[in-house]
Parts: structure tokens; C-alpha cells; sequence
């Protein structure tokens, strides 16, 4: 899998845009803060996951001014050429394609364009909601597991119908209410249950990949102090963590009453979380910020592994800064783990040793009319 094009048309500050990177090497883009060297990133991820990686709403990746963004990139796959589309609407329902053919699921976005984003707001990953622990089990899942992906998708229309009715219930469970709840409840149930087992079971086979990855990325700095081994703070630990005891379908009935107050769906895989663990400690509240960034690397790194495995060709890896966030001997760690493939890369510092640099380019040269 490779990148060989990539245009752009009103995508944030860039009115046209134009890049043609190493297909399978590591390009470097540079310039000053403000010219679009991570929107150029973030467009390339967005074509895979369908959202910013940066956390930003889909109208702020839109030119001022202007009604709708649109993404087109060129790639290879297995020796063949595809063509990937993306339309960002500031209004309205935005559209994907595949080969002029138009994307029914996100499973065929994410296998299109496999990516794996590395970034500084990857510490929220430790540090924030549980939401950001979903999103990154839910992209491997999309990427690895075609029935998962259908259960993402299924869950997701459920959830949707089954709170448009509770605020339509305003508080009160009437009868046509509740024979409609039972409907949504049984879907939720069935389809919720079955992608829980799938994220506990990703977590599972994640464990490995990232405790690995976190004791090389933890270990000591060679004469910095005693020589490098295991401890406790080099001991990662992963595990799905579930919002309901017993069956799904028992806790919505037992939540049904506080659903109908709320208005909201209050228990379900929605709400689940990844638990994460240094030394036995939770990470989140007990860790330091360095550790909490190395445990955030890690995971990603355990993702990328996981999936290259499995797949026989590595995500399009995508570097926003992380080297300026990282000391020389971390910085060389993470470029060690990481297995061999295309490579983008945005750096505010010199990189480490290791990286073999196909091509530089500047983000002000690639702005230009639109395509």
C-alpha cells in the first residue's frame, strides 16, 4: 500500500494543493508553523477514518468561506491503481468514493487507506475521555475485522434511532414508547454484546505488542544511571473495561427508566473504556506525563504492529511532530519499533538516527490553484 498522489481543493488554509510523496519511503515536509504541514497529514488520515485526527469538527476543515472541501489521492494496492475521494460538506451529508464508486461503510475507507497518525494530541489517548481509548480499538477494528466493523456500524444506527426516540419521550415512557424501546433494545443488545467480545478480544492480542513497545520506549538511557531493565515502570497492561454486569439486553432494562429521564442511552459499548495500567498503577491519574506519552506511543506502535501482521503490508504512517515531544534516545526507540513502510513525516527538530529520508518538501510549495 502506497501513496503516490494526494490533492486538495479549499481543505483548510490550502485553496489547491498538490503532493506527490516517495511511495515508499519516508518524505519529510517542513516549513513554518502555519503553512499546512499537518493539514496535509490530517487529510491523508481523513480519508481513512473519516474524522480529524486533531479533534476538529468537520466544518473547520473547510476554507473559509467556502461551501465544501474536497480530497483526492492516487495509491497502489497489491500493484493496482486506486483512486480515493472525499468530500467534506460544511452543510449536509459529506461523500466518499472508491474508484468512482461510492462508499457504503467505513471498512471500505479504512482498507482503501490504512493509516496509522502518531501526534502530540496522541497524550489525550491516556490523559482524556474514553472516547479517544474507542476511537483507537475502532480503527483497528474497522481495518482487521470486517464483522466488527459491521457491528461499529450497526451499534451506531441503533444508538442513533433508539435517543431520537428517548428525547422524544421528553421523560415519559408511554406505551408506544416502550413497544419501540424493545425493538431498539434487542438490536442494541445483540449487536452491542457481539463488539464488546471483539474489542476484548483486539485488547487481548494488543497486550503483548504494547508492553513490549512501552519497555522499549521506557528504557533508560544508556550511562544515565543503572543499566536498562525490566521494572515496574517499564510494565504495561492493557483491558477492556465494560459499562454493565451480566447480559446487555438485562442492564438496558434496568436502565430503562433513567434512559427515559435522561434522554440518553446510558449503558452500552458507547460508554465502555480501555484500562491502562504502569506497574499496576492506573496511568491515568498515577503516571507522569512522560510516562503517559510513552504508554500513548506505545499503544499506537502496538496498533501498527498488530495490524501489519495481520494484513502483510503496513499503514501509511503518518508522523505530525512527535520528535519534538520526545528526547534522542526515545526518538530513536520509536523509529526502531516502527516496521518498514511509507512514511509521512512533519518535524519542527532534526530526526533521529535511523530514518532514511526519500524526499523533503517544502508546504509552501505544494499550495497552488485548485486541481
Amino acid at each position: 500500500m502506497s501513496l503516490s498522489l494526494l490533492t486538495l481543493q479549499d481543505f483548510r488554509i490550502f485553496e489547491g494543493c498538490r503532493f506527490e510523496p516517495d511511495p515508499v519511503g519516508t518524505t519529510v515536509i517542513t516549513g513554518p508553523n502555519g503553512t499546512g504541514k499537518t493539514t496535509v497529514l490530517e487529510a491523508v488520515a481523513y480519508l481513512g477514518t473519516q474524522r480529524s485526527f486533531r479533534g476538529s469538527q468537520r466544518e473547520a476543515m473547510i476554507r473559509t468561506g467556502r461551501p465544501r472541501a474536497v480530497i483526492r489521492a492516487e495509491l497502489t494496492r497489491a500493484g493496482l491503481p486506486l483512486l480515493v475521494e472525499a468530500e467534506v460538506a460544511a452543510q449536509g451529508r459529506s461523500r466518499a468514493q472508491v474508484n468512482r464508486q461510492p462508499v457504503r461503510t467505513r471498512r471500505d475507507l479504512a482498507e482503501a487507506v490504512p493509516v496509522t497518525v502518531f501526534s502530540p494530541e496522541d497524550l489525550g489517548i491516556v490523559q482524556g475521555a474514553p472516547v479517544r481509548r474507542r476511537d483507537l480499538l475502532d480503527d483497528a477494528l474497522r481495518l482487521l475485522d470486517p464483522k466488527a466493523s459491521a457491528l461499529l456500524d450497526e451499534v451506531e444506527r441503533v444508538l442513533r434511532q433508539r435517543g431520537s426516540l428517548l428525547r422524544q419521550a421528553g421523560g415519559r415512557l408511554g406505551p408506544e414508547i416502550a413497544i419501540t424501546l424493545d425493538v431498539w433494545d434487542e438490536r442494541l443488545a445483540a449487536a452491542g454484546t457481539d463488539l464488546a467480545a471483539a474489542r476484548a478480544e483486539l485488547v487481548r492480542a494488543l497486550q503483548p505488542a504494547v508492553s513490549a513497545a512501552y519497555a522499549a520506549l521506557a528504557r533508560p538511557a544508556p550511562g544515565a544511571g543503572a543499566p536498562p531493565r525490566p521494572g515496574p515502570s517499564t510494565e504495561a497492561a492493557v483491558a477492556y473495561r465494560g459499562t454493565w454486569e451480566g447480559s446487555l439486553a438485562d442492564a438496558l432494562a434496568r436502565s430503562r427508566s433513567d434512559d427515559v429521564r435522561r434522554g440518553a442511552t446510558t449503558v452500552g459499548p458507547h460508554r465502555d473504556d480501555l484500562a491502562l495500567a504502569l506497574g499496576g498503577r492506573d496511568a491515568r491519574v498515577q503516571a507522569s506525563q512522560g510516562e503517559q506519552r510513552c504508554l500513548a506511543l506505545a499503544l499506537r506502535l502496538g496498533v501498527h504492529r498488530l495490524v501489519t501482521e495481520r494484513l502483510g503490508v503496513a499503514p501509511i504512517l503518518l508522523l505530525d511532530d512527535v520528535f519534538s515531544e520526545l528526547d534522542p534516545v526515545r526518538s530513536h526507540a520509536l523509529v526502531t519499533e516502527i516496521p518498514a513502510g511509507q512514511a509521512l513525516v512533519t518535524t519542527a527538530v532534526p530526526l533521529p538516527a535511523g530514518v532514511e529520508i526519500a524526499g523533503v518538501l517544502d508546504a509552501r510549495d505544494l499550495a497552488g490553484p485548485p486541481p
